[in-house]
C-alpha cells in the first residue's frame, strides 16, 4: 500500500510555488526596488490564507537566491544587485547593467583633448609632448550610480577618438568594437571613497570602493589606460582557473 500524503502537503506546496512566484515577480521586475521592505510572515499567511511556515519557507529561499535580505528584528529587504565581472576578460560596463534586469545609462561629465602629463606618461607608456583624450564618464544601473570611468586615450594608436563624442556609445564599448588590441593589464584595488568620488557614485565619503585599472595595447603601441571605480557593495570580480596556471 501506497503511504497517505499528509493532508494539506499538496496544498501548502502550491501555496508555496504562488507565494514564490509572487514574491519573485515583484522583485525582478523592479516593482519592489532594492532596499524595500517585504511582508512580514504573519501578514504574508494572512494574504495567501497558508501557514506561517510556508511564508517563512518562501523567505528563505529568497534570502539563499540573494533576491532578498533577511534582518534580525527588522524583517525582510530587498538585497541591492551584486554585478559580477570576470578579472581575466575586457567587460562591457551596459551587460553587467542588464545581467541586473537594470536599465543602463551613461554621461560623459568631461572631455578633453591634451598634451600627456607626466602621471599619463606613466600609465600608457607615452613620449614627451604625446597627445591623448582624457574622458569621465559616469555609468548608472537605473536611477543609482554604477560605476565612475576615468580613461586615457592614446591619439598616436587611436586618432579617430580625438573627434570622437562618446554620445552614442560608451568610450570602452567604442573602443572594443573599433581597435583590435592584443594584451592587457588589470590591477584591482580597494579604496576609501575621497569627497569627488562619493559624491560621483552618491555614497557616504570613505565608504568601500572597488577600483579596477587597465591598461591595453594593440599592434601599434598603448590603446588605453582606465580606472574604474564601482561602489563596494555593489560589485564582485570572478576569475576561472585550470591546472596548469591557465586562466
Amino acid at each position: 500500500m501506497n503511504a497517505q500524503r499528509p493532508a494539506g502537503t499538496e496544498k501548502e506546496q502550491t501555496l508555496h510555488s504562488r507565494i514564490l512566484g509572487d514574491l519573485e515577480r515583484q522583485i525582478l521586475s523592479g516593482a519592489w526596488p532594492p532596499g524595500h521592505r517585504l511582508p512580514f510572515e504573519v501578514d504574508l499567511a494572512a494574504q495567501y490564507g497558508c501557514s506561517r511556515m510556508t511564508a517563512n519557507k518562501v523567505l528563505t529561499q529568497l534570502a539563499r537566491t540573494g533576491l532578498i535580505e533577511r534582518r534580525k528584528k527588522s524583517g525582510s529587504f530587498v538585497a541591492q544587485p551584486v554585478a559580477q565581472a570576470a578579472v581575466l576578460e575586457i567587460h562591457d560596463i551596459e551587460a553587467e547593467v542588464r545581467s541586473l534586469n537594470l536599465p543602463y545609462t551613461f554621461a560623459v561629465e568631461k572631455r578633453v583633448r591634451r598634451t600627456a602629463n607626466a602621471a599619463d606618461r606613466l600609465h600608457l607608456d607615452l613620449t614627451e609632448g604625446a597627445a591623448l583624450v582624457a574622458i569621465t564618464c559616469l555609468h548608472s544601473a537605473g536611477s543609482r550610480p554604477f560605476c565612475l570611468e576615468e580613461r586615457l586615450i592614446n591619439l598616436e594608436t587611436v586618432p579617430e577618438a580625438a573627434t570622437e563624442e562618446f554620445s552614442q556609445m560608451a568610450p570602452g564599448a567604442w573602443l572594443i568594437s573599433r581597435v583590435p588590441w592584443n594584451a592587457a593589464e588589470h590591477r584591482i584595488q580597494a579604496i576609501s571613497a575621497s569627497a569627488a568620488i562619493a559624491a560621483a557614485l552618491d555614497i557616504p565619503r570613505h565608504a568601500a570602493c572597488l577600483v579596477v585599472e587597465r591598461r591595453t595595447w594593440g599592434a601599434s603601441g598603448p590603446v588605453t589606460f582606465v580606472r574604474l571605480t564601482y561602489p563596494g557593495d555593489r560589485h564582485s570580480l570572478v576569475a576561472r582557473f585550470h591546472p596548469g596556471g591557465e586562466a
